[in-house]
């Protein structure tokens, strides 16, 4: 068989071999870039490596705090001074000068009576009494005048008489003659019958001065009673304090006794509390008490048990208590219920926020910034491999070591407002972790660089 040595046949059969080196060179292309990013990635990346990052939480230094050994109860409170207010006098309601709640001092007007048949009987009081006044300051000038005449009458006897001795004398001896003796005895006599009727209408000016007094006096006694009459139309506030319900309205026909309103003092208040028989022994004077609405943590006023009843309620089996509370902080009302906190004993301990704790198995932890756990190695006497950098210690670098969150056993006693008490597993200085808790557990990593109060150092 004859071949062939076509040129063009040839260069059909060199062809193929080009393809394959170009095949092979981007084989060794892809996997010289492959082992590049390879050198790259495995710089760069042991920390993506390492676990997830350390997460971000809040820490709390735990301080001193004075814990209470206290009870809840209901309380009912009472106020010292309270007046219900009644007319004096019938009367229709003419005027009502406040309104329900509001604030009145001692002595403010609160309602005004009809008074037409009043004033006008005081005036005629009045009237009577300006009359007697007039009687008697005219029988006392009339005395004053008629004491004076007495006195003047008296002076004219005292000469008559003088007359009349040095008359007879003279007449004895024969130097006057006996007519002129008669006319001093005359007029002696004249003397003492003006001084007799002097004193006559004296006595009777007395008597009628002492019944223009007696007059006077019946006439103010009278005006005062239609006076306190008149008053009587117009009720006032006895104390001062806040109006209650009014429940008579305007042009209203009121008897006397009848209920106008009530006053109320709710500054100074007495609170009742009703305590079981079973801690009556813990009872005692000058226990402090807290009080607050229901449904509120908000302590509203703080007061001390000033009474324990000797006696217990047979019906409830319960010990009476009373507190006193003067100017709470917030507006207080007569008969008003509210919480009571009895605090029986306060001693130092600590507390902790109800929201950093973990309950888990029916025990109680929080979570406390930590060290990690030492690794656990098969091989703990030997060296760095070989191409391992020896600065560097199970692939962390030189440094502080990382915090992470440890798992501490807390025994909790009462929940005081929002904290519990702590009663055993903490002290006074411990740190713990407030906020994150909830992305926690045990050897997690953490961050507390963002905390209010980071642990020492």
């Amino acid at each position: 068989m004859a071949t062939t040595s076509d040129p063009a046949i040839g260069s059909l059969k060199r062809r193929p071999s080009r393809k394959w080196i170009a095949g092979i060179g981007l084989v060794l292309l892809a996997g010289g870039l492959g082992f590049l990013f390879w050198r790259i990635f495995a710089n760069s990346g042991p920390s993506e490596m390492e676990g997830p990052p350390p997460v971000p939480v809040r820490t709390e230094r735990l301080e001193s705090e004075s814990l209470q050994d206290s009870a809840e109860f209901v309380g009912l409170l009472d106020a010292q001074a309270g007046v219900s207010l009644q007319p004096e006098a019938d009367g229709r309601i003419v005027q009502i000068f406040v309104e329900s709640g509001e604030t009145v001092s001692a002595g403010a007007p609160i309602m005004q009576l009809s008074s037409q048949r009043s004033q006008s009987d005081y005036n005629a009081a009045l009237a009577s009494v300006s009359a007697a006044r007039s009687s008697r300051d005219t029988a006392s000038a009339q005395l004053r005048a008629a004491r004076a005449r007495l006195t003047e009458l008296l002076a004219d006897l005292e000469l008559r008489n003088n007359d009349f001795d040095r008359t007879a004398a003279l007449v004895a001896q024969g130097a006057l003659p006996q007519s002129q003796l008669d006319e001093v005895v005359r007029d002696r006599t004249v003397a003492e019958s003006a001084l007799a009727s002097s004193r006559e209408e004296i006595a009777a000016l007395e008597s009628s001065l002492e019944g223009a007094n007696a007059t006077l006096s019946q006439a103010n006694a009278n005006a005062e009673a239609t006076q306190q009459d008149l008053l009587d139309k117009t009720v006032t506030a006895p104390i001062s304090g806040i109006v209650g319900n009014i429940p008579v309205s305007l042009g209203d026909y009121v008897q006397a006794g009848d209920q106008l309103a009530t006053i109320t003092q709710n500054q100074d208040l007495d609170l009742e509390i009703a305590i079981p028989i079973d801690e009556s022994d813990r009872l005692r004077t000058g226990l402090p008490v807290e009080l607050s609405l229901f449904g509120s943590d908000d302590i509203i006023a703080t007061g001390a048990i000033n009474f324990v009843s000797p006696t217990t309620d047979t019906d409830t089996q319960t010990v009476l208590a009373e507190a006193r509370f003067s100017t709470p902080g917030q507006p207080l009302q007569d008969e008003q219920r509210l919480e009571v906190r009895v605090i029986w004993d306060e001693r130092p301990g600590v507390l902790v926020s109800a929201t950093a704790i973990t309950r888990l198995g029916g025990e109680t932890f929080v979570f406390v910034p930590g060290e990690p756990d030492p690794p656990e190695t098969e091989e703990a006497t030997e060296g760095p491999s070989p191409g391992q950098d020896g600065g560097q210690s199970n692939g962390q670098a030189d440094g502080p070591p990382p915090e992470v969150a440890k798992l501490t056993s807390v025994e909790l006693g009462d929940l005081q407002g929002n904290d519990y008490q702590v009663l055993d597993g903490l002290v006074p200085g411990d740190v713990i972790i407030t906020e994150g808790i909830l992305n926690l557990r045990d050897g997690v990593p953490i961050d507390t660089s963002g905390s209010s109060s980071p642990p020492e150092g």
